[in-house]
């Protein structure tokens, strides 16, 4: 059986969970929530390399968490 699409509220909560519990690691270059691709949501993690020894749970409170290598952020 397999389960239901998280819904934006927990996504929410799930974020602000895993954000606190990576604040001040410098390999993460941000966090949000993306569409999951089956009507639901995801948290997404987003690293500025590669981090092939990060560890990070493939969900937070039943919200899968994907990551995404995206490159360095700064202001433009």
């Amino acid at each position: 059986m397999s389960q239901e699409p998280a819904g934006l509220e927990a996504a929410r909560q799930a974020k602000a969970e895993l954000a606190e519990r990576l604040v001040g690691d410098e390999r993460i270059a941000g966090i949000g929530i993306a569409p999951d691709g089956a009507g639901g949501y995801q948290v997404k993690v987003n690293l500025a390399k590669p981090e092939p020894g990060l560890e990070l749970p493939a969900e937070v409170a039943g919200v899968p968490v994907r990551t995404e290598v995206v490159g360095e952020i700064r202001p433009l």
